[in-house]
């Protein structure tokens, strides 16, 4: 009986003090990839430490010959962070706003006091100044 317990808590001992895998070796557990003709595409990823992806695009085509196609696309990311919380990343990337992530983890600038917001409002309600000579 003494024997059995040894071995129990020697194996027990053994699987704890195994090494663990480091983010760097968590394998694809679900991958997928679809690519149109017309331009549009999709993916999505979960790895098997928690991180998962995923993105839809399409192909915007140009309105004038001096300006090129551009993508425009949209997605979300999340993982695990060291504390245990979820961080959670969407975002909206294109030609006219830009790369637009949102979530709880990203800073917000602090809010306009309201005697600056008053003086901001005054100079944008100016006139524009001519330049003199």
């Amino acid at each position: 009986m003494k024997c059995e317990i040894f071995l129990l808590i020697a194996c027990a001992t053994l699987s704890l003090a195994a090494p663990q895998r480091s983010d760097a070796e968590a394998e694809i557990i679900q991958q997928d990839n679809v690519i149109d003709p017309d331009g549009t595409y999709q993916y999505s990823y979960e790895t098997a430490n928690g991180i998962r992806g995923q993105e839809t695009g399409t192909l915007k085509r140009a309105n004038s010959p001096d300006t090129s196609d551009v993508i425009v696309a949209s997605g979300s990311v999340s993982y695990n962070a060291p504390d245990g919380s979820v961080i959670e990343l969407t975002y909206t990337a294109d030609d006219e706003n830009g790369f637009q992530p949102s979530g709880a983890h990203l800073p917000t600038p602090p809010p306009i006091p309201p005697q600056i917001q008053k003086a901001l409002d005054y100079l944008a309600s100016l006139p524009p100044a001519t330049q003199r000579r």
